[in-house]
């Protein structure tokens, strides 16, 4: 799939009640919320969107109550990267 280039109109960027320099980056975690709370990323996908680290965006979704969506994929993926490989579990 192609990248996706979204087009905000000016007056909707004007109508933000942010500052300019951040609307871009306040959009992107938005998007990346909403996408998540729907379930339609991942996690990993959504702070990616968001251009956050995975912690940050934890905590952003603990700051507006948002449930995490923890699946046994995501613990498996978890523990690779914690241990490297899942060769630990062969002993």
């Amino acid at each position: 799939m192609p990248k996706l280039t979204l087009e905000v109109p000016s007056d909707v960027v004007d109508a933000l009640r942010f500052p300019p320099e951040e609307a871009e980056g306040e959009i992107r975690r938005e998007l990346a919320l909403a996408l998540y709370r729907r379930g339609v990323l991942s996690l990993g996908k959504a702070r990616i969107l968001a251009q956050m680290s995975r912690w940050q965006f934890e905590q952003l979704l603990g700051e507006r109550r948002i449930p995490r969506h923890y699946t046994a994929s995501d613990l498996a993926e978890d523990l690779l990267h914690a241990h490297g490989d899942l060769s630990f579990f062969a002993h």
